[in-house]
C-alpha cells in the first residue's frame, strides 16, 4: 500500500515508492519524517571554483540544464536572467521536459508563461507552487520520472542571453510506483473568432488537471468584455461540460473584472491588469481541487458572454498530471511576441480631468478616478482611458477645478462628460461666470457626451477657477437614489485667436 508524496507546495499529486517513508497529509508534518532518498543538485555553478556561476544562451542555441539517469521527482527549480525583463527573451526562451525517454517533450512553455506570467513580462508574485520574486524565477510542482529526465532551454529571439542562472534539485530514489503520473503543461495562442470557444487543453489518458495561466489582450481597443466567458470543462467524452462557470474572472476566484488590481495568493491572482493595453494575466491551480479524468479531458473558455468578443489575443498554460503517452502538443506559434501597443485614445491638446484630482476641491461626495476600459468598444473611448468620477454628492453640491493657461485672452472652452443611467445635471462657472450649456447626465448606459462647447471664455494667466454644481437630473434617472453621480472625461482650451486665423 502506497501514500501520497506531498510537493513543498502542499500538493498530493502522486503516489510514494516503497522506499520513502509514509508521509503525513501536511506538507510541514512532512519534514519529521526521514527521507530515504538523496538530493541531486544541477546548476549554473562555475566549474573552475570561480564567480561565473551563469550560462550564455545564443540566439538559436539550446542549454541543456538537466540530464539525469535513475528515477527521482525534481522539487525545485529556479532561475534568473540577463538581460532582466527582457520582453524578446522572455516570451522566446523555450522551456522544455522529457521524462523517460520520451520522444516528444511533455512540458513546452515560453519561460516566463510557464512561470505564471503571460506577455513575456516578470512581475514579482507568491503562489503555492509558483512564484516570481525579487528578480528570480520560482516552481515547486513535484516532476517525477522513473529513468530519466531531460530540462532544456531554447533560445528562439534575436536577442543573447548574457547570463542564464538556475539551480535544480531533484529528489533520487529507487523506483516509483508505475501509477505514477507526469507533469504537463502546455502554451497555446489563438485570436479568438466569433461563436467559437478558446481551447486551453484537449488532453488523452488518464491523470488530473492542476492549473491554469491565462493571458488576454484585445487586438482592437481595450474593453474587457472578453472576462464575461465562463469555463467549460468535458471529461471523458461528455456531451455536455460537468463544469460550468459564471465568468472568467470568476474562475480566477476573483470578481468585477478585476477591479481592484493584480495580487496573488496561494491558488489563484492576477499578475497583470495594464488599463493602457487592455492586457489581464492570471493564474489558477487547482491544488485542492484538482479535475480527475480517465480517458480524456477537453478544458476551454469563453470569450465575451457568448463567445462573441471576437479579434482578442489569448494564451494558455494547461498544467495537468497523467499517464504516457500524452495526446501531441499542437506546434508553437511562429510569432510568439505579444503587442505592447497602448490601446488608449487620446484627444490631442486636452487637459486629461483626471490628473486634476490633487488640485480638486468638493463641498460634498468623493472623488477617484476611474479606468473606463470597462465601457469602451470600438466606436465608444476615452481620452486617456479615464474619467474623473465624482460620488455620493447631491444637487447644491460643487466641484471646483484648476484650468491653467500660460498667457491671458480669450479661449474656446471644450469639454467632454459622461452620461450613465444614475448620472446628474450639472452647470459650470469659470471665474465666477456663469456657462452655458447645463450638462445633462442621463442615458441608459455608459457613454461618453462627446465635445460640448461652452463658447468663448475671458482667462487670466495661471490658474483659473471652474466650478462644477450638481443641479438635478432628468426625469429618466429618477427611479436611482444616488442618480447624482458625474463623470468628467477632459477639457480643452484653444486661444479664441487662433480660432479667428483659421
Amino acid at each position: 500500500m502506497f501514500t501520497r508524496i506531498l510537493g513543498v507546495a502542499g500538493a498530493s499529486l502522486i503516489a510514494a515508492a516503497p522506499a520513502i517513508a509514509q508521509q503525513p497529509a501536511d506538507a510541514l508534518d512532512a519534514l519529521t519524517h526521514p527521507h530515504a532518498g538523496r538530493i541531486a543538485h544541477y546548476s549554473s555553478r562555475d566549474t573552475t571554483g570561480g564567480n561565473a556561476d551563469f550560462r550564455t544562451i545564443a540566439p538559436g542555441e539550446t542549454l541543456t540544464l538537466l540530464d539525469h539517469r535513475g528515477a527521482g521527482i525534481i522539487r525545485r527549480w529556479w532561475v534568473t536572467i540577463a538581460p532582466r525583463n527582457d520582453r524578446q527573451l522572455q516570451r522566446q526562451l523555450i522551456v522544455r521536459c522529457w521524462w523517460d525517454d520520451e520522444s516528444t517533450p511533455s512540458v513546452e512553455v515560453p519561460i516566463s508563461d510557464f512561470f505564471g506570467v503571460g506577455f513575456g513580462e516578470w512581475r514579482q508574485y507568491a503562489s503555492a507552487p509558483m512564484n516570481m520574486t525579487s528578480g528570480g524565477y520560482d516552481s515547486y510542482w513535484p516532476m517525477p520520472f522513473h529513468r530519466h529526465a531531460r530540462l532544456t532551454v531554447e533560445n528562439r529571439s534575436a536577442v543573447p542571453v548574457g547570463a542564464f542562472y538556475y539551480n535544480i534539485d531533484v529528489e533520487t530514489v529507487d523506483a516509483l510506483p508505475d501509477s505514477t503520473l507526469y507533469f504537463h503543461a502546455q502554451f497555446r495562442r489563438t485570436t479568438t473568432v466569433a461563436g467559437h470557444p478558446v481551447t486551453v487543453l484537449e488532453a488523452e489518458g488518464r491523470g488530473q488537471y492542476v492549473g491554469t495561466v491565462l493571458s488576454m489582450q484585445p487586438l482592437h481597443g481595450r474593453r474587457l468584455w472578453f472576462l464575461e466567458g465562463d469555463e467549460r470543462v468535458f471529461v471523458d467524452g461528455e456531451r455536455a461540460p460537468s463544469i460550468v462557470g459564471t465568468g472568467t474572472e470568476d474562475y480566477f476566484s476573483s470578481g468585477w473584472y478585476f477591479d481592484t488590481g493584480p495580487y496573488s495568493s496561494l491558488y489563484h491572482g492576477l499578475t497583470i491588469k495594464d488599463s493602457l493595453t487592455g492586457r489581464i494575466s492570471a493564474y489558477r491551480w487547482h491544488i485542492p481541487d484538482p479535475i480527475p479524468f480517465t480517458r480524456h479531458l477537453r478544458f476551454e473558455i469563453e470569450h465575451g458572454g457568448t463567445n462573441d468578443a471576437p479579434g482578442t489575443d489569448y494564451t494558455s498554460v494547461a498544467f495537468w498530471y497523467q499517464n504516457h503517452p500524452h495526446a501531441p502538443f499542437p506546434p508553437l506559434p511562429a510569432d510568439l511576441l505579444a503587442d505592447s501597443t497602448s490601446r488608449v485614445l487620446r484627444f490631442p491638446g486636452v487637459i486629461e480631468a483626471e490628473t486634476l484630482i490633487s488640485d480638486a476641491r468638493v463641498t460634498a461626495g468623493e472623488l477617484q478616478s476611474q479606468d473606463m476600459a470597462a465601457f469602451e468598444s470600438d466606436s465608444t473611448a476615452w481620452s486617456g482611458g479615464a474619467q474623473l468620477w465624482w460620488t455620493l454628492a447631491r444637487p447644491g453640491a460643487r466641484l471646483t477645478l484648476p484650468l491653467r493657461v500660460a498667457a491671458a485672452g480669450r479661449y474656446d472652452l471644450t469639454a467632454w462628460f459622461t452620461r450613465a443611467v444614475d448620472y446628474g445635471n450639472v452647470r459650470l462657472t469659470l471665474n465666477g461666470r456663469a456657462l452655458t450649456p447645463i450638462v445633462h447626465g442621463y442615458a441608459p448606459d455608459v457613454s461618453p457626451t462627446g465635445p460640448i462647447t461652452f463658447g468663448s471664455v475671458p482667462l487670466h494667466a495661471g490658474a483659473n477657477s471652474l466650478t462644477i454644481e450638481i443641479v438635478g437630473k432628468d426625469s429618466y434617472a429618477h427611479g436611482y437614489s444616488d442618480g447624482y453621480l458625474v463623470g468628467i472625461d477632459a477639457f480643452r482650451l484653444t486661444p479664441a485667436s487662433a480660432r479667428r486665423r483659421r
